[in-house]
């Protein structure tokens, strides 16, 4: 069950080399495309496999490229406003932002003040990120990410390391300064032994906080993960996978960027005849996840996302299905009600677990599976 582990993100400048070419990533600032770039990826889409992938960090994904079409992407980009000035600048620009923000709730006086930050702090893990979160109400609280602006309770800011449950009071001009002080903490105090770490694994090693990250206010109550609709900065469509075909980028106008495989797009209706959007909030592709799987990964031993789509009418309401091509799960690392891991002699079905834990029955076949799908999701005897 043993797959390698990558301990870092592609980026733009930074390729990651795949079975079916290079992989890269996009980190738009304050997670937004406006309508011209949105056209402008739907172009350069062709340059890979076709379609950009929403991931878990709000970025934008580009498969299978060659050395070739991954220069001419750059050059793309470049004009599109929407890459950066060095590999090292990329790398550390890893910020994810609510899609919710509003210009009176400061969120764009602060992501240039992190951005600056972390540009002036020290090397970081490559999955080391923030989350910049100042709704009235946190929604990312289940997002990927070290360390969190959020609103507390009183309505102020606060810092706040995640794994803890309360945060240090924080004033916007000196969010630099204070953040400054956090991540050289984090380094200083071997939170990153050999080069990786995370902070809520080094906050469950015992270590004590510094007053920069004191618990001292909590965060307001967190928002559930929101449901596709209209909001008040727009309607929050999902796609399946978070899968944005060329055709789809080419009708929307400004978006943004979600953890949540879904977009915000700033119009209340949505362009006419959108490809392979999801509007119903209770579709059942929303509860699925699947890797690229075979032949795109060299890890995945079968491809994934033909079955999964295949399998999700049945699928029990409320429950996930995660159908991952190797151990490491990568769609989907937490627990799901159903999970199917891809092996050398078929797919592992796993309940409650991981793609890595233990599997209850194995062998089975995407044929068995999809003509017997009851009998993948029957409570077990």
């Amino acid at each position: 069950m043993s797959a390698r582990v990558k301990g870092w993100c592609p980026g733009a400048l930074r390729p990651m080399a795949a079975a079916d070419g290079l992989i890269v990533r996009i980190r738009a600032p304050l997670g937004r495309i406006t309508a011209r770039q949105a056209a402008g990826l739907a172009r350069l889409a062709a340059l890979g496999d076709g379609g950009w992938d929403l991931t878990a960090r709000a970025n934008l994904q580009l498969r299978g490229l060659s050395a070739e079409s991954h220069a001419a992407l750059l050059e793309g980009l470049r004009e599109l406003g929407l890459l950066d000035p060095s590999p090292e600048a990329e790398s550390r620009r890893n910020i994810l932002v609510s899609p919710f923000w509003r210009p009176e709730d400061e969120t764009p006086e602060l992501a240039p003040l992190l951005e600056a930050a972390l540009r002036e702090g020290p090397p970081l893990p490559a999955k080391f990120g923030l989350a910049l979160d100042c709704g009235p109400e946190p929604v990312l609280s289940r997002a990927s990410a070290d360390l969190r602006i959020e609103r507390a309770a009183d309505g102020g800011l606060i810092l706040r390391a995640d794994g803890a449950k309360a945060g240090a009071p924080l004033a916007p001009e000196h969010l630099r300064e204070r953040l400054g002080e956090a991540l050289a903490w984090f380094m200083d105090s071997g939170g990153a032994p050999e080069g990786r770490g995370r902070m809520a694994a080094h906050l469950a090693r015992g270590v004590a906080l510094p007053p920069c990250l004191a618990p001292i206010l909590p965060p307001a109550p967190a928002s559930p993960e929101p449901r596709l609709g209209v909001y008040p900065q727009g309607r929050l469509i999902g796609f399946a996978f978070g899968r944005l075909e060329a055709e789809a980028l080419a009708k929307l106008g400004d978006f943004r960027l979600t953890p949540w495989r879904a977009i915000l797009l700033e119009a209340a209706e949505a362009p006419p005849d959108l490809p392979h959007a999801i509007f119903d909030p209770d579709d059942p592709l929303l509860r699925v996840f699947a890797c690229a799987g075979a032949p795109g990964c060299a890890e995945a031993a079968a491809p994934t996302r033909g079955l999964t789509r295949a399998l999700a009418p049945a699928l029990p309401p409320g429950a996930q299905l995660h159908v991952s091509g190797c151990a490491k799960g990568c769609a989907h690392p937490a627990p799901a009600a159903f999970t199917l891991r891809a092996e050398s002699g078929g797919f592992a079905l796993i309940r409650h677990g991981a793609a890595s834990a233990p599997a209850l029955r194995s062998g089975l076949t995407p044929e068995f599976l999809t003509q017997n799908p009851s009998l993948l999701f029957e409570s077990p005897a």
